[in-house]
């Protein structure tokens, strides 16, 4: 499956289902640390719930730990990992109208399917606001070509970009969450709403 060595080389029909089990889950363990509540969600960004940031941070730096170890005990192959391709005008705009969309509707895709998947409408209207905007992307996309492609940085890593070595900037992220952990814990403290909290 994917870039693991090839005494762990899985056939097509079972890297499908291994997918499929992992997003099933995933989507479990979203629901269970309560990501369904759009409440819960929004909550980081008013600083009275920060577990969105706690939650996301650590399964960032466990998967790039547990990536980097993998492929020093021979493993994973670091190289052969897919890396998505920059344009640094694009991820801009893009990440400001995920953001807006993330705060205006409660949810990002993966927790707004999370939701839907146990009934809440106002999860299924923001899937389909998604939907409706990622139509109007694709049939607009010749209009607005030259300012996705613009600002093209081909397949490159963090790392890479400041020129350090995927160790040290390893051990800065860490560092950085754990300076982030504390920040948050602080605005908890500040931003408490137990009215909201208590119906989550």
């Amino acid at each position: 499956m994917g870039p693991l060595t090839s005494a762990f080389a899985f056939s097509e029909w079972l890297n499908l289902l291994t997918a499929f089990m992992i997003g099933i889950g995933f989507g479990f363990a979203l629901e269970q640390a309560g990501f369904s509540s759009s409440r819960k969600l929004v909550g980081m960004f008013y600083g009275y719930d920060t577990t969105v940031l706690k939650v996301f941070f650590t399964a960032a730096i466990f998967a790039l730990v547990g990536s980097q170890i993998l492929n020093y005990i021979g493993l994973l192959n670091l190289n052969q990992v897919y890396v998505n391709e920059f344009y640094v005008y694009a991820s801009i705009i893009g990440g400001v109208i995920m953001g807006g969309g993330f705060i205006m509707g409660g949810y990002c895709p993966g927790t707004g399917l999370c939701a839907m998947s146990i009934g809440k409408v106002d999860a299924a209207v923001f899937i389909a606001g998604g939907l409706a905007g990622a139509f109007l992307f694709a049939e607009t996309f010749p209009m607005i070509q030259g300012i996705a492609d613009s600002g093209y940085r081909g397949a490159v890593r963090i790392n890479e970009i400041f020129g350090i070595s995927p160790g040290l900037f390893s051990f800065l992220l860490i560092t950085a969450a754990i300076v982030m952990f504390w920040l948050a814990e602080k605005a908890e403290v500040r931003f408490a709403r137990p009215e909201i909290t208590n119906e989550l």
